[in-house]
């Protein structure tokens, strides 16, 4: 049986290859979440990482969407209810509730409780929801600036998309204190 036989070179152009089509599927799928009664995407680069809902432990004289920090790997992360924070109620926790911890480029050391995971969504099967005359442009002035965009799914589902960078830097989510 012959061996192929590889360089060097051709080796590492075929590998950088590799991992540019594995990077650019990645940073192509989007994390669903379910948030009250909203389903939510963010992107797999912003997200950190998704864990089942370790204990956390209450911080007094705080907003009530902030549930309290939690210890993840020696590292304390500020745990924010999504749901309250956006006015939908609050997460009821069960064994489907996740964090999701935010990437680590923010330095933000959040992590946010959602009720449940939807599941890998390919952008290229989202449409963007359409604008329509003056009433579209009113819901766009008062969006949060968090939501970066919004779709429908095939299935007449609706989707909000998560702007990571603009959430954390937002004065509302800064704002902790009572």
């Amino acid at each position: 049986m012959a061996e192929q036989r590889l360089s060097l070179r051709d080796y590492q152009r075929q590998l950088a290859e590799r991992l540019r089509q594995a990077d650019s599927a990645r940073s192509a799928s989007k994390l669903g979440m379910q948030v009250g009664a909203e389903s939510w995407l963010i992107d797999l680069v912003e997200a950190g990482e998704v864990i089942p809902v370790p204990a956390v432990s209450p911080v007094p004289l705080t907003r009530p969407w902030l549930r309290g920090v939690s210890n993840v790997r020696g590292n304390l992360y500020s745990v924010v209810d999504f749901a309250a924070f956006l006015g939908a109620g609050s997460v009821v926790l069960s064994e489907q509730s996740r964090l999701v911890l935010l990437g680590d480029r923010y330095r933000s050391a959040a992590a946010l409780l959602v009720d449940r995971l939807l599941g890998l969504r390919n952008p290229n099967e989202l449409r963007p929801r359409a604008r329509g005359g003056d009433a579209g442009a009113e819901a766009a002035a008062g969006a949060s600036p968090w939501l970066r965009a919004e779709y429908d799914d095939e299935a007449g589902g609706r989707w909000k998309e998560l702007d990571v960078a603009e959430l954390v830097r937002h004065a509302d989510f800064l704002s902790v204190a009572q």
